[in-house]
């Protein structure tokens, strides 16, 4: 191998499998080798391709960042490089392997402290101390009992969480979808970059921190912080062996957890096809996890064409139920309008405490916790006066920044209900940090939705979690009521509050008086 290298001038290399046989002979220049495609990696988490690259150098320099990359990237066994001597005949060799045990041992940031690989030289092959099949059999061992001890329960999933929108509130944002959704988050990493990569979405190096990361953590899945182009997205599982999940795919996974009405299971549907739809290729692996696979795999563009036209058929059965249902729900208001019921409609960014809102006005018990998108169905209740006056409450789901455009166009026909309410209810988080810019997302939403010019009354929630000073201060700042829904403070002022700018006639405080534990607290 070294003579043809030497004849040549140029790179030569070989990919053996675990018992000696030529896979594949690569050629490359003077400086470097361009690897075949070798196919996704098969296998399971610790394990390796079962392929080892022995290649030349011609000037007898250390094994290279590219050829750490391959390593890395592809998951070999090991890589081992050769010096070329101007006589023809095999220098210096220097191979190196991934190390298990630098995965054990964290840094403050979480991520290994030392190099991830071991490398062994020699002055000759002759005098390479190296068993190759007890070194790969410790190795995939160890590295198996290192991924063992941070595994989580059986089938659940361990995802990878990347960002690489410079903003560490949207990162943290993402973390909290990841945990709503239910998967464990098995580690973290940050790039900042003045641009996504076009291709890959992060950068050859970073690909190689992911993979070894991944390896690390026992992760299967990669979550971004921001959406992907499903070249980006393909590109990237090619790479890594890992599942890419982008921001709206991970939006949509916890809605479908969500949704328990038939409205809104349909709607995550219409959202999740018109996702995949123009991520459907012949080579996806991932339409599965999102349309249960209809026409997803195949082996030419025959079978790809049908499943685009089976789920172009079904969009177009799911849009007529979801404006048949439309239908029904605009009868439903102007029934309310005839009777000149008002409607308030609560609205407010995800996990702001709309429920919670509902439930201590309306003595209801609508599904309440601290998790983003808990409620997913609109919900409607009657609020009855001393004077025999009604008012309807209505909440509806979370408004998030940045809402995918799949998912507002799938929910118009739920959030077209806050065209026909007579006064917004807009729901704050008091104790948030990133209150202003979520009041900002949610103003944006509701112009997007051409609603911006209904009358609302913004309420300042949770002031619970404040000082009393905090409190006033924020509502003179944001012009709102302050209350805390779960401990019923401020409800009488927010519907005395509410009555005002409805200008109703007639009284509006319900009568909660003489019903145990349910009187209104003045805050």
């Amino acid at each position: 191998m070294t003579e043809i290298s030497l004849r040549l001038g140029r790179q030569v290399g070989v990919l053996l499998t675990r018992e000696g046989v030529v896979s594949s002979v690569v050629v490359g220049d003077a400086h470097q080798l361009m690897l075949p495609d070798i196919g996704r990696l098969r296998g399971g988490t610790g394990r390796f391709r079962g392929l080892r690259l022995v290649h030349t150098h011609l000037k007898g320099e250390p094994l290279t960042a590219d050829d750490l990359n391959d390593l890395a990237l592809l998951r070999l066994d090991l890589v081992a490089a050769i010096e070329v001597m101007a006589s023809g005949l095999p220098g210096r060799v220097e191979l190196a392997h991934v190390d298990p045990a630098a995965f054990t041992a964290d840094g403050e940031d979480g991520h290994a402290t030392s190099s991830p690989f071991l490398r062994l030289r020699a002055p000759d092959l002759h005098r390479l101390d190296f068993d190759f099949e007890a070194t790969i059999t410790a190795l995939e061992e160890e590295l198996a009992r290192v991924v063992g001890s941070r595994a989580g329960a059986p089938g659940s999933e361990r995802a990878l969480v990347l960002g690489l929108v410079p903003d560490d509130e949207h990162f943290e944002e993402t973390l909290e979808l990841v945990h709503s959704a239910g998967v464990t988050v098995a580690g973290t990493l940050r790039q900042k970059r003045a641009e996504v990569h076009p291709k890959t979405v992060v950068g050859r190096g970073k690909l190689q921190e992911v993979v070894l990361e991944s390896m690390r953590r026992g992760a299967t899945v990669a979550i971004f912080d921001l959406d992907l182009k499903p070249a980006q997205a393909r590109a990237f599982e090619d790479a890594t062996g890992l599942k890419a999940i982008d921001r709206t795919q991970l939006i949509l996974d916890v809605f479908a957890q969500r949704a328990r009405s038939r409205d809104g299971k349909l709607q995550v549907e219409l959202a999740q096809l018109r996702y995949s739809l123009p991520r459907l290729t012949e080579k996806d692996a991932g339409l599965s996890r999102l349309t249960g696979g209809i026409g997803g795999r195949g082996p030419g563009e025959t079978v790809m064409e049908i499943g685009r036209r089976r789920i172009r058929d079904r969009i177009r059965a799911l849009e007529a139920q979801v404006e048949s249902l439309s239908r029904q729900r605009d009868l439903r208001r102007k029934r309310r309008r005839r009777e000149g019921i008002p409607v308030l409609s609560i609205v407010g960014y995800t996990n702001a405490g709309k429920s919670t809102l509902l439930n201590s006005l309306t003595k209801s018990e609508v599904e309440a916790a601290d998790q983003l998108f808990m409620t997913l169905d609109p919900t409607s209740r009657r609020l009855r006066f001393p004077r025999e006056g009604e008012v309807i409450v209505t909440d509806t789901v979370g408004f998030i920044a940045d809402l995918p455009e799949d998912l507002v166009t799938a929910f118009r026909a739920t959030l077209e209900e806050l065209a026909d309410a007579d006064l917004l209810l807009h729901v704050i988080d008091a104790a948030d940090p990133r209150l202003a810019t979520k009041v900002e997302a949610v103003e944006k939403l509701l112009a997007d939705l051409e609603i911006e010019g209904k009358p609302v009354l913004r309420v300042l929630n949770k002031i619970d979690r404040l000082t009393p000073e905090e409190a006033r201060s924020l509502a003179r700042r944001f012009d709102a009521v302050p209350v805390s829904a779960l401990s019923r403070r401020g409800l009488a002022e927010l519907l005395a509050t509410a009555e005002e700018r409805l200008g109703a006639a007639r009284a509006f405080l319900p009568s909660w008086e003489g019903e145990a534990g349910a009187e209104v607290e003045s805050s």
